[in-house]
């Protein structure tokens, strides 16, 4: 089965040589989406409960244009840039995913993109 792209104007666009999504054996790989505004391409203001909210409306956008939801989703990482964060994180994260509960891994990192406080990837079965 070929490789299928998955790209979306509802969220920001591809920063870099790479895609939004791709599709594989019937599973979707979203790249890491930080808290960019779609359409001005700018990080927004806010803190991390902010950022993640603009994090996660982003990766509904590039699920939804694969056809998926968060309930398909399988698979999520969630990168901090301090894991002193995580209690705010994980508040928004339970509230946009409401009773989806995928498989997580949460890692500190040393740095993200454009100085964000917060990546999300994920992985999700294409129904």
């Amino acid at each position: 089965m070929p490789l299928k792209p998955v790209r979306t104007d509802r969220a920001p666009a591809a920063i870099g040589p790479y895609s939004q999504a791709m599709i594989a054996n019937g599973f979707l790989f979203t790249a890491g989406q930080i808290a960019l505004d779609p359409a001005t391409g700018q990080v927004i203001t806010g803190d991390v409960g902010a950022q993640t909210q603009r994090v996660l409306d982003n990766l509904t956008e590039v699920l939804a244009a694969a056809g998926c939801s968060w309930r398909h989703v399988v698979k999520t990482t969630v990168f901090l840039q301090d894991m002193k964060d995580f209690p705010a994180v994980n508040d928004t994260y339970a509230r946009v995913l409401g009773d989806a509960r995928p498989a997580r891994s949460t890692v500190q990192v040393a740095g993200l993109p454009r100085g964000v406080l917060v990546e999300i990837d994920a992985i999700a079965e294409v129904p």
